[in-house]
Formats: structure tokens, sequence, C-alpha cells
């Protein structure tokens, strides 16, 4: 039996797992829209946690990332891992426990933009309206990153050609989740986190024993001028974006500067967990707001040791194989190309599952929050109120159906970095909801003209600061997020201050959500 036939059965079985939990979970999915699109409130701690992680994570943990590392060496990856790492448990600590207890007093809102509505007790629902679309937006964006790494993956396993791979890909995502739901959806999460977390550590540790130890891979790193510094960042010497070969031996210049603001750049990948839906959407399906310090601290575990080993596989990939990827768009193929020479190929495809678990469990996520958005908070928050579920449900499906395809036409363009698309829309997501978030879960003095304003000019910032200023380079090259946090929370704060106070009934049941929890 060839190696690549191995490696295909391994993979199959796995998404025969996944479609069987669709499958089981699926008639318990369509008796509700709230059952279909939060599981009817019933999420368990250690499903809540490791479901929210995996299906925040995506492909970029097993490829983004690594890629990242084996490119430029480990200030860029590890600061970003540290943000990520902080941000996860302040998310957490903060947030869950109020956001649980509020979401349930605002009328019981199930979707996001249903609780930002919800909480300033609309009438012309505006807010809900602004939140939807920027939901469809940028998850339509993330939901491309996922199918990118659908598309390298098998593309480069089996030899074939990249667009069809992605495709098929894309409809395997698309049929699971129009089938299970957002219980079959956390219960799959749940499994794909403990997949993804296995093959990250085989792969380290296999490929860390094949370097020659810990100390001949940081020996290698630390050769590579900036590769294994905190405050300096690799410079591979590149023609037309190709690293250069000579003599065997991939060309890199003298380390470049890494400074306070690319630090701070990296680090606000942190601010965005306050936006994230997929993870705020999980703190709003716990059973009970009791079971959300275990959550914590099972969702905190796993995500530092997820980014430390991912950063790592990095480095480990640059000891090994220090000339198999020449680009920044092909480095994000090293977490595969460790797999397939270093193990046997039936574990490598089980191995190489991960990838397609940390893309299931984010693209379905991403997918079925958006198709909410369109479904559940504009047809029938706005327009069709009359709407019975199985309608609301039917738009869903069909919203998820047009939704694929637009992000397929997105990630028809093989070169594509899947760390640079994900990091836009994370943006994108952190200013919009972030500051907002915050606003309404500990500021009873946020107005709704205030949540607009912050809403809008966030979303704005991110684009203007990634497309006009960013490419300025120098002082103006930081994450967008961060210019766009700030902006956004400026917004809310003046908007709010000049504009009447909330009502006495918004206000009320404010002190009712905050006394419960505190």
């Amino acid at each position: 039996m060839s190696n690549t036939l191995q490696i295909l059965i391994a993979m199959m079985i796995y998404m025969s797992a996944v479609i069987l939990i669709g499958l089981f979970f699926a008639r318990r999915a369509n008796r509700s829209s709230k059952e279909y699109f939060i599981g009817g409130r019933s999420l368990g701690p250690w499903i809540t946690a490791m479901s929210a992680e995996a299906s925040d994570m995506s492909g970029w943990l097993l490829m983004g990332l690594p890629g990242v590392a084996y490119w430029c060496g480990i200030s860029d990856a590890a600061w970003t891992a540290i943000g990520l790492a902080v941000g996860t448990y302040l998310n957490w600590l903060i947030v869950s426990k109020r956001l649980r207890r509020y979401s349930e007093i605002a009328d019981e809102s199930i979707t996001l933009p249903e609780f930002f509505s919800n909480r300033f007790h609309e009438h012309r629902k505006v807010i809900m309206s602004i939140a939807a679309l920027f939901i469809l937006i940028f998850f339509t964006v993330y939901a491309s990153s996922c199918f990118v790494t659908c598309g390298k993956l098998f593309s480069t396993l089996f030899d074939m050609p990249y667009i069809p791979m992605m495709i098929i890909g894309a409809i395997f995502v698309l049929l699971y989740t129009i089938l299970g739901g957002f219980l079959a959806e956390s219960v799959s999460d749940f499994m794909q986190a403990c997949v993804m977390i296995v093959a990250l550590s085989i792969v380290v540790l296999v490929g860390t024993h094949a370097a020659g130890g810990l100390d001949a891979v940081v020996a290698n790193a630390k050769s590579i001028p900036g590769f294994f510094d905190f405050f300096g960042i690799a410079n591979p010497v590149t023609v037309d974006g190709v690293q250069q070969i000579v003599n065997g031996q991939p060309q890199f210049g003298s380390a470049a500067p890494y400074g306070i603001l690319s630090i701070a750049s990296c680090m606000a990948w942190g601010l965005g967990y306050f936006g994230m839906p997929q993870v705020l959407l999980r703190f709003m399906a716990i059973r009970s707001e009791s079971e959300l310090s275990r959550s914590r601290r099972i969702a905190t575990i796993w995500v530092v040791i997820s980014l430390g080993v991912s950063v790592f596989i990095g480095i480990v990939g640059r000891a090994l194989f220090p000339v198999a990827l020449t680009t920044s768009s092909e480095a994000e193929n090293i977490f595969i190309v460790l797999s397939s020479h270093l193990l046997p190929p039936l574990l490598a495809g089980f191995v190489m599952a991960g990838i397609l678990a940390a893309t299931i469990s984010s693209s379905d996520s991403y997918l079925l929050i958006a198709a909410s958005a369109l479904a559940k908070n504009i047809y029938h928050g706005i327009f069709r109120k009359d709407a019975t579920d199985k309608k609301v449900m039917q738009i869903s499906r069909i919203t998820l159906l047009v939704i694929s395809l637009i992000a397929m036409v997105i990630a028809a363009d093989e070169e594509s970095v899947i760390f640079t698309i994900v990091s836009f829309a994370w943006a994108g997501f952190g200013a919009v909801f972030g500051p907002l978030m915050l606003a309404c879960l500990f500021w009873k003095r946020v107005t709704r003209a205030g949540a607009i304003a912050g809403m809008l000019s966030g979303g704005f910032m991110v684009f203007v600061w990634k497309l006009f200023i960013r490419p300025l380079g120098g002082v103006w090259n930081i994450y967008e997020l961060l210019p766009a946090f700030i902006l956004s929370c400026v917004c809310i704060v003046v908007v709010s201050l000049v504009t009447p106070a909330p009502s006495a009934e918004v206000t009320a049941e404010f002190d009712k959500a905050v006394g419960k929890v505190l």
C-alpha cells in the first residue's frame, strides 16, 4: 500500500468520525433556531473551553504560525503567541461570566448582534444590522483562510492542483456545518482540539529528535542572525520573494531591529479576543456561569501549550529542512513537510488530520455565525419578524452556501498567506466588537449612539490602516488592530458622554446583570 494511500485512509477515518458527530446531533439541531445557533445553552465546561479555542485557532495554528517562525525566526511568532495567551486568559477572566448572565437577561440573546441590540433596547435595529454586516464581511474573509488551508494541505499531500483540492475541502466543511449546527460543531471541536494538541506534540518531539536534540535545534537557530532573538528578526535574502540558496544553504542578511512598536503590534493580537464572536458565543452557550472558572483554566492551559509548540515547530523545521520552503507562502507547509517525512504514513495521516481538525473547527464556526447574522438578525430581526423557526433555518443554510462560494473565490489565489488573511479578519472583529463588548459589560453610561460610533470607527480604521497607512512602513508598520481598537474606545467614550444617558430601563437591566455576576 502506497504512502499516499495510507495517509488518505487515515484522514478519511477522521473525516468519517466528524460526519458521524454531525449526524448524531442533526435531529436535535433542527428542533429550533436556539438549538441550531447556540445549542440550547447546554455546553459543559470542557466542551466550552476546548471548542472555543479550537474554533479560534484554526489552520493558522498548525500552518500560519509555524510558517512565520520558519521564515523569519522566533520574534514575530513568539510575541504574537504571548499576546494571544494573555488575551485568552483575560477574556475568560473578565468577560465570560458577565456575558453569560447578561445575554440571558437581555431578552435571551442567542447571537452577538442580538445581544448588542437588546443591551440598548433598540426598536430600530441599527446596531444589530451593523454588527451582522461586519460579521458577514469578516467571517467570509476568515472562512477563505480556512479554505486556503484545505487547498494547501490536499495539494501538497496528494500532488494535485490547488483549486480543485480547495473546493473539495470547502464542500466538506459546508455540508458538515449545514448538517449539525452549533452543538455538533462544538462537540466535534472538542475532539478536534484534542487532535490538534496531540498532532503538534508528536511532530515537535519527533522533529527535535531527528534534528539531533534540543541543543542542536537551538544552536542552528542561533547561527542565523536574529532568528532566535526576541528583540531582533531574521532577514531572508530574497529575489522576487524567493529566498536565495548558495551552496545548499539559505541566505540571510543582517538581523533587523525589533523594537517596542513591533512588540506592541504583535501583543495587540490579544485585544482581538474581546470581540471574537466564535469565542464569545461559547460564553453565552455554557449551561451554567459557575462552570466558567473551570473552562478558563482548561482553555488557558491548552492555548499556552499549543502556541508554544506551534512556534517551536517552525524552529525545528528550519533545522531539518532549511531549503525546502523558499517563500513565505510555502513556509506555511512546514508542519506538512515534517509530518510526511518523519512519521509512518498512517500515523502521518492522523497527525495531518490535525490540520483538517483546525480548519474544520474554525470554518464551521465562522460559517454558522455568519449565517446566523443574516438569517436570525437581519432576515428575522428586521425584515420578517413573523418568520417561523423553520424558515429562519432555511435562510441560514442558503446563506451558508452563498458565503462559502464567496470565500472560495477569495481563496482561489494559491499564493495567499494564511497568517496574513487571518490577521486582517482578527483585527476587524477585535476593533469592531472588542471595545463595545467591554463597554457594554462594564460601563453603565455607554449609549446606543456611542456603540454605533465605536463599531463604525473601529471597522473603518482597520481598512484605512491596513490599506493606506501601514504600507508607509517605519513607525506606521503597526498591526491595524491596535490603532483601530484605540480609536473605537475613544469614539465610544466621547460620543456616549455627549449624548443623552441611557434610559432607566437599560441601566436597571445593567445593574441586574452585574449584580448577579458579582
